[in-house]
């Protein structure tokens, strides 16, 4: 008779009374616990979620009283319904774990989404079965299923159970990986980039161990893997070459600091900010919103202009002509007044004027002046100076010539004219 049948067929109400209680208590002792000590946690920690129960101590200290209170109680009385409790606290813990460390890990990703409501419907539907008492059957007719891999054939339930304790490993894993990025490398490394390298190698590293322990668990002979790994290599060496260089340019950029989330770049023409490095592609954001995709690779092996590198000063240059009465110096000076006069040029180093033409039309001057944050563009920096160049000639009454042609008539067209 299963706990469900145990729990409908009770003698008194008294015994179901007792049960609620102790439920209650232990449910009342684990909320306790987690809002005692999770009251200064962060708003994203996997342990106590955003809302103390919604992390994974709840469900874990709950499933661990009322598990300790069932089989204390167990055996002196019949206790159907902490039974009927284990089960279901269970499968919560292991919702509770995927959600939040997925939440943690993969904060926008569709997958981790999709990935924990199958998790979530598996998890409650052998939560019933186990209630119904029907998981026995169900394990024996997914052992009696049977699939053939060569000379091999392996059941069903193994292969539910390898997916399970692989998931499992896998979640672990990225959880010890998540701890060591808050908790070690947010105190220990100021860099981000070289932040972000650190925490992309553990988490590759410990994802591969976790891997390998999970087949291993499964019964899988590792030794066969080495097959594996020699025709990985040649699949690598040939069809995904470019792949494995993005892959491996990545982890230089990110080690070598070349490049780093925050930096100003200009890469083939489209210039912007270095929003996110990935393994295999760097984001760049321009300042209009456009996003381009970078593979690595290219910027290992071409020409890349960081603007931030060194020095974040760039020089920006704007050219102006005025007519040939005009003082050359009282143009400087209004040049210079100009550049002096916006409020993004530096004054170090200081902006600089050359008469760089006689031209067919006039005097061509040529104004330089530097900017401190290039991250922020310079289109509206060069507007502003020359809107303030335009008004400091007019006031000094210096025209800008307009352009001069020479007309040629020929004697037909002066009959014409005539």
């Amino acid at each position: 008779m299963n706990a469900l049948e145990l729990l409908l067929r009770g003698e008194s109400h008294g015994a179901v009374a007792w049960q609620v209680a102790v439920l209650s208590g232990c449910i009342a002792v684990a909320w306790g616990v987690c809002w005692l000590l999770g009251r200064r946690a962060p708003a994203d920690s996997i342990w106590f979620g955003r809302g103390t129960i919604d992390g994974v101590l709840f469900p874990m200290l709950a499933l661990g009283l009322t598990y300790s209170a069932r089989v204390g109680l167990g055996a002196f009385h019949q206790v159907p319904l902490l039974r009927i409790a284990v089960p279901v606290l269970l499968a919560l813990v292991g919702i509770r774990l995927l959600a939040r460390v997925f939440t943690v890990v993969f904060p926008r990703s569709g997958f981790a989404r999709v990935a924990e409501r199958v998790f979530s419907w598996v998890a409650w539907l052998a939560a019933v079965l186990w209630i119904l008492g029907l998981m026995p059957a169900v394990l024996e007719e997914m052992e009696a299923i049977q699939f053939s891999f060569g000379k091999s054939e392996i059941s069903l339930l193994a292969i539910v159970q390898g997916t399970l304790s692989s998931g499992l490993v896998m979640v672990l894993a990225l959880w010890v990986a998540s701890a060591l990025e808050r908790q070690v490398l947010r105190d220990t490394v100021s860099d981000l980039s070289l932040r972000k390298a650190a925490s992309n190698a553990i988490r590759a590293t410990l994802l591969l161990l976790g891997f390998l322990f999970a087949l291993s668990a499964v019964g899988v002979d590792l030794t066969a893997l080495s097959v594996l790994g020699g025709a990985l290599g040649v699949g690598i060496g040939f069809g995904l070459q470019k792949l494995a260089a993005n892959y491996v340019s990545g982890f230089v950029i990110l080690a070598e600091r070349s490049l780093r989330i925050g930096d100003t770049v200009r890469v083939d023409n489209f210039e912007g900010v270095v929003a996110d490095i990935k393994t295999r592609y760097t984001l760049i954001r321009s300042l209009s919103g456009r996003e381009s995709i970078v593979p690595n690779e290219k910027l290992i092996t071409e020409r890349i202009e960081n603007l931030s590198l060194a020095d974040p000063k760039v020089l920006l240059s704007t050219e102006v002509a005025v007519s040939y009465d005009a003082d050359p110096e009282q143009v400087r000076e209004i040049l210079l007044e100009a550049a002096r006069g916006a409020a993004r040029v530096v004054p170090d180093p200081a902006p600089g004027v050359q008469l760089v033409k006689f031209g067919s039309d006039g005097l061509e001057f040529k104004l330089a002046f530097w900017i401190a944050d290039p991250q922020n563009g310079g289109g509206a920096v060069v507007s502003e100076v020359n809107f303030r160049i335009l008004q400091g000639l007019r006031a000094a009454g210096i025209d800008i010539p307009y352009p001069q042609r020479v007309v040629h008539l020929t004697s037909s067209a002066k009959e014409a004219t005539g």
